[in-house]
This record gives structure tokens, C-alpha cells and sequence, in this order.
């Protein structure tokens, strides 16, 4: 009996070390320079017998994070699963060839704005490499901006979009946050940082005002305002009547960080050109069990 039991074991063992290989080698690193000659890197992974040309989800992470963290690889992996391929960018902010979470030790001189030209970037090699179907996908401040990316592009290879916990805004909440963060009032840093980009100075430094979060961090004063402008575009339930493809909203019950999305979203929600899935019980980042719920809602979405 233990013989024979010794032995499944093994088989299973074995199996399982077959099961990742095999999804080991339908993922890679993908690097392409942007147009200030910054090195972008990018998780390319495959479902199992396609290829680009199949259909691809150009996904993009949120705030200041990178393609390795765990709601990003747990979806390519569980998408991949459900025989959908995907693209994840790790945004450069600004840094060459970045890895990991931003160094708020580097002075910021990046923007939110900056996404939509890298979103471009890869959307643009997803062709080069034949794709013709691709879903643009985000999470949290990358769903705003895939969102303004649909919005404002309406490529034609671009079928659907897909926006997992995307940012909402308050110009009063951000303010409220940013006081508790930074310990400074916001209104006061923006007006310096506007006389200053109105002077012609937006790329002067402003030390230890900080930015997001990292406080205490020197930023260039025409990112603060790019990132703190009290701009329409940046609650994205205000996007989503802009974008001609389908969009799918994956909402968690007990999201706190995205304040108001559900209700936002529900009234124009109509189940075709809108669909909204709330997840029940699932926070902001989808942890355990609630990022299959997310991935199978995707692949629902999207085959």
C-alpha cells in the first residue's frame, strides 16, 4: 500500500513539474526603447498552443508597481489557464529597464499621462507582431488609464477593454489624502507647482514635497500637475461613455480604495456596451480565490 501510494506520489510530482514547465515555456521578457530611448520590458505569456495572432490582453499595473506583482501574475497565469493570452508592461516612470516598486529615493519627473504613450508603445508591437485582436486591460490607476488610452485611441485593433478596481477621483478626498500623507496642504503645493511650469520651469525640481506615495520625494513641478489636475478624465466611470468597444468593470464588494466605483458605474451599466461584475467580499488587489473570480469574469468577457 505505502509502495503504491509512494509511487503516485511521484507520478503526481512528476506531472506537476511537466504542468510548469510547459506553462514556463509559453512565457518570456519582451524589451522594446521608447522614444527617449528608455528600455521597456514587458511579461509576455501564452496560453498553450496560441499565439499573438490568436488575440492578446495588454495589461497594465497601478500605481507605481510592476508587472511581477501578485494580482498581475496571478491573472496572466490564470488567463493563460483559460486559453487567454496576455501582454503585462511594467511601466518605465521614467527609469530605464525598471523592475520592481518605484525608488521614491529617485527624484519624480514622471506623469500619469505617460501611460497612454507606453500603452501605445505596446499596443503598437502587439501589431508588429500580427496581433488584430487585442483587449486593453488595467487595474487600479492603470485602469484609468487604459480607460483614457480606449477613450481618447479607439484603435481598431482593440476589441474590448476590460478595467479591474479602475481609480475614481475627488478633488476633496485627494486633498484630505494628501494632507494625511504628506502633511501639507495640496492647494498651496499645486499653485507653486502651476507658477512655476506657467514660468517655464515644470522640469525644476520641487525638494520634499512629495508625490502618491512617496512622501518627502522631490518631483518635477509639471508632474505634480499632471498627477494632481482636477481633471474629469481621471474618475474613470466619466471615460466610459467615451470608449466605442465593449468595457467590462470588475468591481470588489469591499474595495476601500476606489471609493464610489459601484455606484458610479451601475446606472450606465446596461450589459452590453457596459457590463459591471462585482465580486462579493473581494478587496482592492483581488487576493486568494477572488482573482479567479476576476479571471473567469475575463475570459467570459472575452471569448
Amino acid at each position: 500500500m505505502f509502495k503504491t501510494l509512494k509511487t503516485n506520489l511521484l507520478v503526481a510530482m512528476i506531472l506537476t513539474v511537466c504542468a510548469f514547465a510547459t506553462f514556463a515555456v509559453q512565457a518570456k521578457d519582451v524589451q522594446i526603447k521608447n522614444s527617449d530611448g528608455l528600455t521597456l520590458g514587458a511579461e509576455l505569456t501564452l496560453a498553450e498552443g496560441k499565439t499573438i495572432v490568436d488575440g492578446v490582453v495588454l495589461l497594465t499595473h497601478g500605481t507605481l508597481a510592476h508587472n511581477k506583482m501578485e494580482i498581475i501574475v496571478n491573472l496572466q497565469r490564470l488567463l493563460a489557464e483559460r486559453g487567454v493570452s496576455s501582454l503585462a508592461p511594467t511601466l518605465s516612470l521614467g527609469v530605464d529597464s525598471r523592475t520592481g516598486m518605484y525608488d521614491c529615493k529617485v527624484p519624480a519627473t514622471h506623469k500619469h499621462s505617460d501611460a497612454l504613450i507606453e500603452i501605445g508603445f505596446w499596443l503598437n508591437w502587439l501589431k508588429s507582431q500580427g496581433a488584430t485582436d487585442v483587449v486593453l486591460a488595467g487595474h487600479s490607476r492603470g485602469g484609468n488609464q487604459t480607460a483614457w488610452f480606449a477613450a481618447r485611441e479607439n484603435d481598431p485593433e482593440v476589441s474590448k477593454v476590460v478595467l479591474i478596481a479602475p481609480a475614481t477621483w475627488s478633488m476633496d478626498e485627494t486633498a484630505k489624502s494628501f494632507k494625511k500623507t504628506h502633511n501639507q496642504d495640496l492647494a498651496k503645493v499645486y499653485a507653486k507647482a502651476k507658477a512655476l511650469t506657467e514660468s517655464g520651469h515644470g522640469r525644476d525640481l520641487m525638494q520634499g514635497v512629495g508625490v502618491l506615495y512617496c512622501p518627502g520625494a522631490d518631483v518635477a513641478a509639471d508632474s505634480f500637475l499632471d498627477y494632481y489636475a482636477n481633471d474629469d478624465r481621471n474618475h474613470t466611470p466619466n471615460l466610459l461613455p467615451m470608449i466605442t468597444k465593449p468595457v467590462l468593470v470588475i468591481a470588489g464588494s469591499e474595495d476601500t480604495v476606489v471609493k464610489g466605483l459601484v455606484d458610479a458605474v451601475k446606472p450606465m451599466a446596461d450589459g452590453e456596451k457596459i457590463k459591471l461584475h462585482v465580486i462579493d467580499g473581494a478587496g482592492h488587489f483581488f487576493l486568494d480565490f477572488y482573482v479567479e473570480d476576476a479571471a473567469d469574469a475575463m475570459a467570459e468577457f472575452i471569448q
